[in-house]
This record gives structure tokens, sequence and C-alpha cells, in this order.
């Protein structure tokens, strides 16, 4: 599951999408120095502004907390003072999301594997729910990604892009990017509600119950572990936390938009987990009409008749804009 020779690309601004919710993006530009907010796991109170290059610690900065600092986030790798051999070709970086762990490869332009590194993932699992923490994955893929650099003595400066690759688990967080709590417990570290949760089983069947001209595109019926019905479980269980949140993520799509600041979401995954109608997107597609493509691609009356209506304002801002795709 690591970063290909399929997946290779250069530019200033390309960036794509691959299947089984990879995300493709590039270390070079501007929008690596994007100011990011963040939340302290053990107090749960938002903090100060911090300025930060995600993944790639910039030179002459102070190095990252520990693993275990209650102030950790967001983590960063600091390689600014690693001696590497000089290389003629292009570095990347491919990082693997799963249940349990984050796991990154390091690259040369050939596809050959440098160096490989993994750290674990906390989980949360009470019954049919399973929940976890994007504040943690996010340390556990800076931690997996500063050893595999380190075993591949590879610099940050090396590096030229970094593909993502993970499991589609809904990640919600507010405005500013902080957590929002998914679980009964209250606790805004558990703000990720992992794939195999069934939690909204009895929200799946209410979706299923419309017989909506959608569902015929993903395999006649939505599943407990699909988007919609586990938006739809948080709005009626959980309504304070409904009101909070501004984005709602696919894991991959909020690990590319963590690194970058780039909202970019994947066609996959939107496909795939969130009935985004990809037949409409890609027929639009050819007429170069974005406003048409975003029309079609989401099926408004699904949205409102299964009780989501509320998502389409801002022109389905918070259900991700469009996708794109690797030239």
């Amino acid at each position: 599951n690591y970063l290909s020779n399929t997946l290779l690309f250069g530019g200033e601004r390309n960036r794509g999408i691959n299947g089984g919710g990879r995300r493709i993006i590039n270390l070079t530009t501007p929008k690596n120095q994007e100011r990011v907010k963040y939340q302290s796991m053990s107090a749960g109170k938002k903090e100060v502004w911090s300025d930060t290059t995600p993944l790639l610690h910039r030179k002459n900065s102070p190095p990252p907390p520990s693993y275990h600092s209650s102030s950790s986030f967001p983590f960063t790798v600091d390689m600014s003072s690693s001696s590497s051999p000089r290389r003629t070709g292009s570095i990347f970086l491919g990082v693997d999301v799963g249940t349990s762990s984050a796991r990154a490869g390091v690259f040369d332009d050939k596809g050959k594997l440098l160096g490989t590194a993994s750290s674990p993932i906390q989980i949360w699992k009470e019954g049919d729910i399973v929940e976890q923490s994007s504040t943690d994955i996010w340390h556990a893929v800076c931690a997996s990604v500063k050893s595999a650099c380190s075993l591949a003595n590879v610099a940050g400066h090396e590096v030229t892009g970094i593909g993502f690759a993970a499991t589609c688990s809904l990640v919600a967080v507010d405005s500013d990017g902080a957590p929002v709590t998914v679980s009964w417990s209250g606790d805004s570290r558990r703000n990720v509600i992992v794939w195999m949760d069934h939690r909204a089983v009895k929200q799946a069947e209410k979706i299923n119950s419309f017989n909506s001209p959608v569902l015929q595109y993903c395999g006649g019926a939505v599943s407990p572990e699909m988007q919609p019905p586990k938006l739809l479980w948080v709005k009626e269980n959980l309504p304070e936390s409904w009101s909070m949140v501004f984005r709602w993520m696919d894991l991959s799509d909020w690990l590319s938009y963590r690194a970058t600041g780039d909202d970019t979401r994947s066609l996959c995954t939107t496909v795939c987990k969130w009935t985004y109608l990809g037949h409409a997107h890609m027929q639009q597609m050819k007429e170069k009409n974005s406003r048409d493509m975003e029309a079609c691609g989401w099926d408004d009356d699904f949205w409102e008749e299964i009780g989501l209506g509320d998502l389409l304002e801002g022109h389905h801002a918070k259900i991700g804009e469009l996708a794109s795709l690797l030239p």
C-alpha cells in the first residue's frame, strides 16, 4: 500500500486521486506553510495559532515536542540536521494509515523502497462503537515518517511529494480544524468514527427504506459503514456535536487537508462512501462546467429525503468540494 511508481508525479500544482482512498499531493507549494489551529489532548481546550510546515520541519525552528506531550499537536518532523548522500532523482513518501497503525515508506523515483517504519494508533471499542483520534493518528503518521526518513538517510528538503492511503473512517472537525467529539463519552479526542463502526444500523435501514434512485449506484443499499448513516446517527444522538462540526471528512482527505490546508476531496471516497454520483461528475467534466458537475454529482433530493438537507447549505461545502484528477 505504499507509494509506487504508478503514483509518481511532477509539477508545482499537480495533485490526484487513486483507488482505495489514495491521495497525492505536492509538498513544494506555498500551502505547506498554512497556519494550523490545534487542540490540547489532555485539557481539551483550544490553544493559540502555531506556524508549522506539516510533516517536514523547517530549519532553525524549535524541535517537535515529545509524542506524549499534552501540547504536541501539531506534530512535525524535524529532519533539518539529517546528513544524506547527494542524489540525482526525486524522493517520495508513502503513508498508509490502517486501523491499528500508520506506516510510512520512502521511495526513489524508480519505486525502490529506501526505508519503512510504523507507529501504533490508539482505538476505543465499545460493542458496535469504534472510535479513534485524528490527533493521535497525526502523531503516528509523523512518527513513522520521521523514522522511515531516518532509516533511509533522507533529509526533509529532498522530499518531492507524499501519497496518503487510509481507511474510510469519518473525521469531524470544527471551523478551526479542531476535533469535535463523535462519542457518547464527550471526549474531544474521539472525533473519528472508524470504518468498522456499526452504530448506525438503524439509520442505514431508514435510508434504504426510501428506495432512492441514488442507491442503484452504490450496490442498491447503504451499509452502516458508509458515511450517510453515520452522519444521521450523529445528528440524531449528538446534536451539540452536530452543530459544531464545520467539516466532515474521510480520513484520507483529512490527512491531505492536515498536511497542506487544501480541502479538495477524493472522487473515490465521495463516490464509494458518500453516494456522490461519479458518472454525472465525469459526464459534466467533459463539458468543463464545474457548476453543472457539482449539481449533478450531489443529489439534493436524496439528502433532503433522509433528513440531512442541512448539509447542503453553502453549496455542498460541508460534504465536500469537487475532486481533482491526476493528469
